[in-house]
């Protein structure tokens, strides 16, 4: 397991375990010391179970955001009720850490397999991680970025795109 999934492991658990907010690691990882967005995805047996995270960096480092989205994605997805120790044996963690977004003139500058999206309109933002399961095409991708946005297809949107380092 890679020390990034490795922290965002710990720090959820150690969260529900004892209501208690991990400090990075005294020796960070070359990813852990940058400065970038992180999202924290759990699954249990290959279903999503939560996934919370940043498009851009609101801490310190990539420790610092591991911790705080691996608690909120345990705790506090909207989606989901928040996780419980008992299912800790059957959970698996991925870590994406994003590059800085770069806009982009249209669905030709999109591969949904390479990059995520982000779509604006107003203050309402959609964000999709790139290469999903079922995602293959960038309408689709857009599409689903937009309505969880709750941004309507005919709203004007600013499209950006950003790719990942992806950890399990």
């Amino acid at each position: 397991m890679h020390p990034v999934v490795e922290l965002a492991k710990k720090a959820a658990e150690e969260h529900i375990t004892r209501r208690r907010v991990i400090q990075p690691p005294d020796v960070l990882t070359t990813e852990m010391r940058e400065k970038a967005g992180a999202f924290v995805s759990i699954k249990k047996h290959g279903q999503l179970r939560g996934c919370i995270g940043t498009f851009m960096p609101v801490t310190e480092n990539v420790a610092e955001e591991i911790i705080r989205n691996a608690i909120a994605a345990a705790t506090e997805d909207p989606r989901f009720p928040g996780i419980d120790k008992a299912e800790f044996p059957y959970l698996t963690y991925t870590v994406d850490i994003l590059s800085s977004p770069e806009k982009v003139e249209g669905l030709g500058d999109l591969d949904p397999k390479r990059y995520g999206v982000i779509v604006v309109s107003g203050s309402r933002k959609g964000l999709l991680l790139p290469d999903l399961e079922g995602v293959d095409t960038p309408e689709q991708q857009v599409g689903i970025a937009r309505m969880k946005a709750g941004i309507n297809q005919s709203d004007h949107a600013d499209i950006f795109r950003f790719e990942v380092m992806r950890y399990h």
